[in-house]
C-alpha cells in the first residue's frame, strides 16, 4: 500500500466510514489474468457463483462454470465471483498481506469478481469490512449510507429494493475503495474488469454461541438421570410435569465453563478450514531428518489454505489446538504472523517435529525461494 496511514484508518475509518484511496498501489498487478480467473471457476476446487442480470431479473448460478457456458453469455451484464483465491495462487495472499495490520482471526478470504460492462452483483449490504481493489479495467462505485435495507423478494440474490446513492467513483486500477458493515454500495463495471475483495470475517453471536454449545458437547455429558420416585398419579397426562421442567432447569444452569473452554472453542472455530477445503500430502514425503535439514536450508511455509493462530501458550492450526513445548513457540509465533520462515532458519527438535507432522498431512511445505509462500 503507497503512502496508506494504517494507524489513522484504524483511528478515524475503521467501522465508521468509507474511504477511498486513489493509487493505493502505485503499481498494481492482477495476482490473476482474467483468463486465470476464468480457468479457476471452472473448476471444481474452487467456490465460484455466475451474476446475470437481464433488466430487473437477475439470476445466480453456482460453479463449475465451464469455458463453454462463458461462450453463451452475451457481451454484458454478467460476472463470475471467485471465492478463496488465496487458495491457490500465491500472489492472491500476497496482496493480503498488504493488509497485515489486520490480524488473520479477522481476515476470510481474497474474493475476486470478473465482469464485462455492465456487470455487477445489485445495491447490496456486507455485514462485514470489505477492501475492493480494483485491478485491470473500470468499475463504478455507488454508496449509501441509508438506513433503508429492505430487500427485491423473490430474487436469488439480497438485492435492496431503494437504494438512493450519496456518493460516486469511478475506480481505476490501484485505487481502493473501503466500506465498513452495513454500508448499501453497488459496484457496475464499465469495461472488463478485475476487481479484488479483501473480505473480512465477522462472525454473528449466534454463530459463537452455537459454536460454542457444539464444542461444550465434546466434553463428558453431565452425570445422572431425571427420577421421580415420589410422583403420584397424573391429572393432566397431556402436561409437562412441573418437576420435570425444574429438573431440566436445575441441569441446564448447572453448565460450566472456563477462560480456557473458551479460548480453545475460537481458536479451533476460527481456523476451521471451510467445507469445501481439503489438504493434499505430499506424494513422496521426506523423513523427518531429511525434511529438517532442507527446511533449515529452505525455510518452510504454511500450505496457501492452512491457517496457523495462537492465543497465549496454546496453538490452532487448521481446527485442530495443540500445546507445543516451550522451545518450539517463538518459531511457531513468527510462523503464525508471516505464513513463512525462509531459510536459512534455525530451529530446535521440537519445531521440526510439529513442523514434520503438518508437513505430512499437506499444512505446511517447504518454501520455495522463487514462488514464495
Amino acid at each position: 500500500l503507497s503512502g496508506f496511514d494504517a494507524a489513522n484508518f484504524m483511528r478515524r475509518h475503521w467501522q465508521r466510514k468509507p474511504l477511498l484511496v486513489r493509487g493505493a498501489f502505485a503499481t498494481f498487478v492482477d495476482p490473476l489474468s482474467p483468463r486465470e480467473v476464468l480457468a479457476l471457476a471452472a473448476s471444481d476446487e474452487a467456490s465460484a457463483r455466475l451474476v446475470q442480470r437481464r433488466g430487473k431479473r437477475w439470476t445466480l448460478e453456482h460453479g463449475p462454470i465451464p469455458p463453454r457456458r462463458i461462450k453463451q453469455l452475451p457481451r454484458r451484464d454478467w460476472t463470475v465471483l471467485v471465492q478463496d483465491t488465496n487458495h491457490f495462487s500465491a500472489a492472491s495472499q500476497a496482496l493480503l498481506d498488504a493488509f497485515a495490520f489486520i490480524p488473520h482471526a479477522r481476515v476470510d478470504d481474497l474474493m475476486v469478481s470478473y465482469a464485462v460492462p455492465g456487470g455487477g452483483v445489485g445495491p447490496h449490504v456486507d455485514s462485514y469490512d470489505v477492501f475492493l481493489v480494483q485491478g485491470h479495467g473500470r468499475r463504478r462505485w455507488q454508496v449509501s449510507t441509508q438506513s433503508d435495507v429492505g430487500f427485491v423478494p423473490g430474487l436469488p440474490l439480497k438485492i435492496l429494493e431503494r437504494f438512493v446513492p450519496e456518493h460516486e467513483w469511478v475506480l481505476e486500477a490501484g485505487d481502493m475503495l473501503y466500506l465498513p458493515p452495513g454500508v448499501a454500495h453497488q459496484g457496475v463495471a464499465e469495461s472488463e474488469c478485475l476487481t479484488w475483495s479483501v473480505g473480512l470475517r465477522a462472525p454473528s453471536d449466534g454463530e459463537i454461541v452455537s459454536g460454542f454449545l457444539d464444542h461444550l458437547q465434546e466434553s463428558p455429558p453431565a452425570p445422572g438421570h431425571y427420577r421421580d420416585r415420589t410422583a403420584g398419579i397424573a391429572r393432566h397426562r397431556g402436561e409437562i410435569p412441573p418437576a420435570l421442567l425444574a429438573h431440566a432447569g436445575a441441569t441446564l444452569r448447572s453448565i460450566r465453563w472456563k477462560e480456557r473452554d473458551v479460548g480453545e472453542f475460537m481458536g479451533r472455530f476460527l481456523t476451521e478450514p471451510k467445507a469445501h477445503v481439503y489438504f493434499t500430502p505430499p506424494r513422496r514425503a521426506l523423513c523427518l531428518a531429511r525434511f529438517a535439514e532442507r527446511g533449515a536450508r529452505l525455510g518452510v511455509a504454511l500450505d496457501l489454505k492452512s491457517r496457523l493462530m495462537f492465543s497465549g501458550r496454546m496453538f490452532y492450526m487448521n481446527g485442530e489446538a495443540l500445546l507445543p513445548p516451550p522451545e518450539a513457540r517463538a518459531a511457531l509465533r513468527r510462523l503464525a504472523d508471516r505464513r513463512e520462515l525462509p531459510g536459512p532458519l534455525v530451529a530446535g527438535a521440537a519445531f521440526w517435529a510439529l513442523a514434520h507432522a503438518w508437513y505430512l498431512q499437506g499444512f505446511v511445505r517447504l518454501h520455495d525461494r522463487e514462488q514464495g509462500p
